[in-house]
Order: structure tokens, then C-alpha cells, then sequence
């Protein structure tokens, strides 16, 4: 009962504000929202904390789609991967509602009088409602249901001001990037119903194993089944998650308002990505070459972004980049088999996103909505508390802690969790060594931000600086909740995510036989049964499998020893990270601290490279020339020579010029003399009679 209020009160919190707001007022519609987000949260916490991870519960809510042999439910499946989700979508989400009192009060994109508020509102919650549906998903239809919700949802709220072009662009763009990455989440989706009979988690994973010795027929050649579906997969996860190559949405999104940054696009929606390839974990086991392509796209991203981040003028725009540097992070450790710290990083990265998300909207509130961080500085006095919370997130995200212990905020002990298992994942290889300089480029343009907005005298305008002030309690109180997250959460659950194996598989429900979980080549022939005629005809074979499958959150296969691997590498792996990041900090107050001129005389004397950063490796121009031009001048050719010269133009020859050159001929024919009539008349009975004899009258 507490999963389904969980799931569904956010929905009603959305009925309520979007439909009923002129019934019980602007004010009721945000306080109904903020308060069923709040008992979300708290239910969610008393889920997390109180559950037993050994019991993974399939509860039913109602029965679905019945087509053939497609028989889906919407059941929520409640085990360790769900309830870490519950608590970071449902806690963030509900801190978000309450922000927004003071954030959207009185937004200068609206008109006197306009009631935008309850809208605003209920998008946030409608958003809740379909991440919630995502996380808690018992089968694949139900999460591409939730995947396209967010997408819409998101959409809503990045063209949010939709008086802005920009904001609606940007709309425009996040949702056609989406769904790029949503043609193959749905083609994967296909593929497993074509394979396995069955889109339910727990009969895939059954099937994983075979699936493993399956080929597939794809695109005129012949594919692994197992690598083939879980590429697929990851593209959906890519699109969503801002990987390289479909990533180019995201920085644009930051047209929405900050709260939407904060909740959308750090803490939620992103990371569903590396959810649905930690949920799908017993079938990517089985997919090695695709988990090789997954590990590759995450390290690049987080190398590629970071590079961009590094010279980035927009608060929200630096933040961005970050965020989308993290989420390669969770993708490698994901990537090299490590699920739970790829789960340990999204967890603490929530707490300390948000918060630095939140931060900045409280530095662009006090500074009358400026963006552009050179035209702040010296803004460390006027909004103490602010600076204190922006700092609190920057020491986490750099990875502030005392080296070879687990003693530090919370990104110092999962992204150097995420480190040593690509050095364990890898041998070492390239995708340690991009998270190592990915890591000191965080480390710069985190304490860039902090030192060119708080430090150093007020560059921008005179009159905005004098008249910045300190942000309401309403919108400081979330930033001090997420505080405590960035601090405390990675010392906390740092065993339970990284710890001995033992209390990692304690954690995730992980039972010895699942890990010793194998496929039993004496099943085969029931195996071959169930693929060929489907994983419903035959119910005793179908117990066969659940016995066999994996029983828990997550699924290591036998020959997956990255995590023992992680925690025996050399201390100079597990020091690399401290040290990246004090080589960033340096670096920083040598630049915007000791030395002011540095960064102008850099980038003078590597112009090409400041702007190829810059203008952001250049994808969107990129992709400007291969796609939208092309797509363009198609469209213009459509439009110019099919629609105008073609259709109208067939269209307007008959309605203009044969039909009127009949209707005279016709006018001609009608003289209103007898003998004419009396003639046609006569030729017709000739033509008539003629025409029988010829056929017989046949």
C-alpha cells in the first residue's frame, strides 16, 4: 500500500494543481503538490531503510495489455535498485516543490497577473509521477511508458517560457535527441519480445543465458543475440542520459527554469539511463562486447564534457557539462560490471547536484537573473549561506576527503569507488586514466565557479551587485537537507555499495546461489521449448527458469571479479583521484586567485583549442550541416516542388483548367434546338444497338 500512495500521489498532487487550481486557489495548488511530494518522500525512506533486500515483491495494481501471447501488468517491483531510485527521485523532487515558493515567485518572464504557478507545479509533479513509474516498472512496456512520460514532462518544463525561442528550441531539440536514443530503446524492447515471448524482467532474465548462445538476423547480418539487444539498450540509455553523440540537448535545456535543471536534469531523469542498464545487469553480463561499448561511451563522455566544462561562462551551462561528465562516471563502472557503485554514484551525485543546481538559482535570484559568472564576483559576503551550500557541493563533486580512508564528502568515496573499478576493469587501461584527468578537469572549473562568483571584486553591473540579497528560507532550507546528503551519504552507505562483497550482497539481496547463477546446459532442450514456443505456453518450464534466475537487485556473473579487483589496486590508484583534484585546485587559484591575467593569456596563446572548447567540440555545428540542413532542404524541396508545383498544381490544372474546358464543350452541346437532341439521340441508339451485336449481347 505505502509503494502505491509512493507512486501515485504525485499524479494527484498534478490532477489537483493543473485542473483545480481556479477551485482552491494558485497558493493550495503549490502547498497540495509540495505535501504529497513530501509524504512520497518520507514513505520512500521508510521503504528503503526498513526493507528486506532478500525479497524482491511483484505488486500488482492492475492487469495491462492482453494481445496474443503479450500478457503485461502494471505491477510495481519493489527490491534495492527500486528503493534506491524511490528515495532520490521522490527527495529531491519534493525539496524541488518547496524551493520553487521562492524561486518562481514573481518570475520576471511573466506578466502581471498571469497565473503560471499551478502549472509549473503540476508539471513538476506529473514529471514525479512518470520517473516513479520508470523506477518502480515490473516489465519493459511499463518503462518505456515512464521513459516517454519524462520525456514529455521534460519537454513541458524546458520550454517552460515558451514567450523564449531559445526555451522552445530547446524543447524542440531535447525531445527530437530523445527520441533518437528512443528508436533503439523500443527496437531492444522488440527484440527481447521476439526472442524471449515475454517483456517481463523476470522471464529476460531467465532467458539471458541462452540469449548469450543465440544468433540474431539484424540489418543483413548475423548478430550475438545477447550484444546485439543490450546495444540496443544502451542507445535508449544514451539518448536519456546525455552520452556522447546524443548529448547535445542538454546544455540547451538549462533554458528551463532552475528548479527544472535541478530536478530533471541532475538528479532524475538523467540518470534513468544508468538504472535501465543496472536493472537489465543479468543480461548485460551476458553481452561482453556491448559492456566494452558502454565503458568506452561513459569514460569519453566524462572526458569530453569536462573538457567543455572547463571554459564555460554560464553558471548552468558549467553545471550542466558536469552533470554530463558524471553520468560517464556511473556508465564505466556500470560498464566494467561494478553495478552498485555505478548505483553509489548516482546516489550521492543526486545530493550534491541538486544542490549545486539549487545553489546557482540562488546565486541568479540574488543577482536579478544574471547568468554570466563574469559578471559576478565578490558575492561571498552578500549571500553567506548560499556560499556555504555551493561550497559544501563543490567539495563533493571534487572528491574532498582524506586519501586511502573512507572519511570525505560523498563524491570523494563513490567517484574514487568509480575509479578503482575501471583500474580493475580495465588492467588499468584508458578508461582509468580518462576518469583520472576527467577528475582534475572537474576539480577546475568546480573552484573556477566558486572563485570567479564569490571571490575577487564585483565585475558586473554596480547597481545589481548592491542590490543582491540573500535568498528566502523557503529556498535555503532544501539547500541545508541536501547539504547533509553530500556530506554524510557516501561514509555512510560506503559498505553497502562498495564494501566486502559479503555486505555488498547482503545490500542488494544477492543470495550465494545467485552468484553462483549459471546457465545449466541440461536445460537445454526446455530452454530450446521455451524460445521457440514461448516463455507462457509451457508454466512448469517457466518455474524451471525462476528457480534458475537471478534473485535479487542486481546480477554479477561468476566470472565478474572487478569489485574484489577494485579493492586490492595499488594506493597510487586509489590516491590518483586526491591528487587530480588538488592539481585542479591550484591550477584554479593560480588563474582566478594569484594570478587574474592567466586564463586571457592562455587562451590568446591557444586560440584554436579555447575555441574548439568553447563552441563545444563543435557537435552542433556538426550536426547543423549533416542533418539539419539536409532535413531542411528536403523539407524545402517537399514543400516547394512536391506540395506546390505537383499536388496544387495538379489540383488547381483540374479545378482551373479541364474541368472548365469540359464544362464548354458541355455549354456548346446544350444549343436548345430539337434536331440537335433528336440527332444525339439517334447516334446513341446506333452506338447502343452496334455494340450489342458485336458483343452478342454479353
Amino acid at each position: 500500500m505505502m509503494a502505491k500512495v509512493i507512486l501515485f500521489a504525485p499524479l494527484i498532487g498534478a490532477l489537483i494543481a493543473g485542473f483545480g487550481w481556479r477551485v482552491i486557489g494558485e497558493l493550495a495548488a503549490q502547498w497540495v503538490t509540495t505535501s504529497f511530494l513530501f509524504l512520497s518522500a518520507v514513505f520512500s525512506w521508510i521503504i528503503f531503510l526498513g526493507m528486506d533486500a532478500n525479497e524482491v515483491q511483484h505488486l500488482q495494481i492492475l492487469i495491462w495489455v492482453e494481445s496474443g501471447t503479450l500478457s503485461t501488468d502494471w505491477s510495481i517491483r519493489l527490491d534495492r535498485l527500486t528503493a534506491i531510485m524511490l528515495i532520490v527521485v521522490t527527495t529531491v523532487s519534493a525539496l524541488v516543490h518547496l524551493y520553487s515558493f521562492g524561486y518562481m515567485d514573481h518570475d520576471p518572464q511573466w506578466k502581471e497577473g498571469e497565473s503560471y504557478k499551478p502549472r509549473f507545479f503540476a508539471y513538476l509533479s506529473f514529471f514525479t509521477f512518470t520517473m516513479l513509474m520508470l523506477v518502480t516498472s515490473d516489465n519493459l512496456l511499463q518503462m518505456f511508458f515512464g521513459w516517454e512520460g519524462v520525456g514529455v514532462a521534460s519537454y513541458l518544463l524546458i520550454g517552460f517560457y515558451y514567450r523564449k525561442p531559445s526555451a522552445n528550441a530547446a524543447a524542440i531539440k531535447a525531445f527530437v535527441v530523445n527520441r533518437v536514443g528512443d528508436f533503439g530503446f523500443a527496437l531492444g524492447i522488440f527484440g527481447l519480445y521476439y526472442l524471449t515471448d515475454s517483456i517481463r524482467f523476470d522471464d529476460v532474465f531467465a532467458m539471458a543465458p541462452k540469449l548469450a548462445n543465440t544468433q540474431f538476423f539484424f540489418l543483413w547480418t548475423e548478430w550475438n543475440a545477447a550484444n546485439l539487444l543490450a546495444f540496443l539498450l544502451f542507445i535508449g540509455a544514451m539518448g536519456k542520459s546525455a552520452q556522447l553523440f546524443l548529448h547535445t540537448w542538454l546544455p540547451d535545456a538549462m533554458e528551463g527554469p532552475t528548479p527544472v535543471s535541478a530536478l530533471i536534469h541532475a538528479a532524475t531523469m538523467v540518470t534513468a539511463g544508468v538504472f535501465l542498464v543496472c536493472r537489465m545487469s543479468p543480461l548485460m553480463e551476458y553481452a561482453p562486447e556491448a559492456m566494452t561499448f558502454v565503458t568506452l561511451v561513459g569514460a569519453f563522455t566524462a572526458f569530453f564534457a569536462a573538457t567543455v566544462g572547463l571554459v564555460q561562462n554560464d553558471i548552468k551551462r558549467v553545471i550542466a557539462y558536469s552533470t554530463c561528465s558524471q553520468l560517464g562516471y556511473m556508465f564505466v563502472a556500470a560498464g566494467v560490471g561494478v553495478y552498485s557503485v555505478a548505483m553509489f554514484h548516482l546516489f550521492t551525485h543526486a545530493f550534491f547536484k541538486a544542490m549545486l543546481f539549487l545553489g546557482a538559482g540562488s546565486v541568479i535570484h540574488a543577482m536579478h537573473h544574471e547568468q554570466d559568472m563574469r559578471n559576478y564576483g565578490g558575492l561571498r559576503k552578500k549571500i553567506p549561506y548560499t556560499f556555504w551550500a555551493m561550497m559544501i557541493g563543490t567539495l563533493a563533486i571534487t572528491g574532498v576527503g582524506i586519501p586511502l580512508t573512507h572519511i570525505g564528502f560523498a563524491g570523494f568515496l563513490s567517484k574514487d569507488a568509480v575509479i578503482e573499478s575501471a583500474w580493475a576493469g580495465t588492467n588499468g587501461g584508458w578508461a582509468f586514466w580518462l576518469l583520472v584527468v576527467a577528475a582534475l578537469f572537474t576539480s577546475f572549473y568546480s573552484w573556477r565557479l566558486m572563485f570567479m562568483t564569490f571571490y575577487g571584486s564585483p565585475r558586473g553591473d554596480q547597481s545589481t551587485y548592491d542590490h543582491a540579497h540573500e535568498s528566502p528560507m523557503v529556498m535555503l532550507a532544501p539547500l541545508g537537507v541536501l547539504a547533509l546528503g553530500a556530506i554524510f551519504s557516501g561514509m555512510i552507505w560506503y559498505g553497502s555499495f562498495f564494501g566486502k562483497h559479503s555486505e555488498v550482497n547482503n545490500f542488494f539481496g544477492i543470495s550465494d546461489s545467485y552468484a553462483e547463477f549459471q546457465y545449466e546446459e541440461s536445460h537445454s532442450k526446455k530452454d530450446d521449448h521455451i524460445l521457440e514456443h514461448g516463455a507462457h505456453e509451457d508454466e512448469a518450464h517457466i518455474e524451471a527458469y525462476h528457480q534458475k534466475v537471478p534473485q535479487g537487485a542486481i546480477f554479477h556473473h561468476p566470472n565478474n571479479h572487478v569489485l574484489d579487483e577494485a579493492h586490492h589496486a595499488p594506493k597510487w590508484v586509489k590516491a590518483s583521484p586526491f591528487v587530480a583534484m588538488l592539481l585542479g585546485l591550484i591550477t584554479a587559484l593560480w588563474c582566478y586567485v594569484w594570478d587574474k591575467s592567466v586564463p586571457s593569456r592562455l587562451a590568446e596563446l591557444n586560440r584554436p583549442l579555447y575555441m574548439f572548447l568553447l563552441n563545444k567540440w563543435y557537435f552542433d555545428e556538426i550536426y547543423d550541416v549533416i542533418f539539419v540542413r539536409p532535413a531542411k532542404a528536403l523539407g524545402q524541396l517537399l514543400w516547394k516542388k512536391g506540395d506546390v508545383s505537383i499536388i496544387d498544381g495538379i489540383i488547381n490544372g483540374v479545378a482551373m483548367g479541364i474541368i472548365p474546358f469540359f464544362t464548354r464543350l458541355a455549354g456548346r452541346a446544350q444549343s436548345g434546338y430539337i434536331f440537335t437532341y433528336a440527332f444525339a439521340m439517334v447516334i446513341g441508339i446506333v452506338v447502343f444497338v452496334s455494340w450489342m451485336s458485336f458483343t452478342g449481347g454479353g
